[in-house]
């Protein structure tokens, strides 16, 4: 996978995937991490950037769509879909690849649009249960 990187200064101008929010995102270091910033609004979240290369692969091998299921940390996520997976103890690092207490949910909102903009996945953009797959 090509590397990427945007400063805060060039972040990506993003759509969720009914495209009915707009928000950025870009890379930074936090910690010795490297980490994706995304601002929608005045609320700022931080993902592990692992994420990216993971959910490709992680994709590629279920070979299929799969439900995006984006919701907020506090409620659970539905089974088998990209936001399930992206808190799960099984992936790749063992748990929650969004970094803030109280806002590491929304991994099914966020990440599939920049994979998209990345030209990593396929990307429904439907009025609701988008779905996604690996390229």
């Amino acid at each position: 996978m090509k590397p990427f990187n945007r400063t805060q200064d060039n972040p990506w101008s993003l759509k969720t995937a009914p495209g009915t929010s707009e928000f950025t995102m870009h890379t930074d270091n936090k910690d010795g991490l490297v980490i994706l910033v995304c601002t929608v609004g005045k609320t700022v979240l931080h993902y592990d950037a692992r994420c990216i290369q993971d959910l490709h692969a992680m994709l590629g091998a279920h070979g299929d769509w799969m439900e995006l299921g984006g919701t907020d940390e506090q409620k659970p996520a539905k089974e088998g879909t990209v936001e399930a997976w992206g808190r799960s103890s099984k992936n790749p690092i063992g748990g929650w690849y969004g970094l803030k207490k109280g806002l590491r949910g929304r991994f099914g909102v966020y990440i599939p649009p920049l994979m998209e903009a990345l030209g990593l996945c396929e990307l429904e953009h439907n009025a609701k249960n988008n779905r996604i797959r690996a390229k």
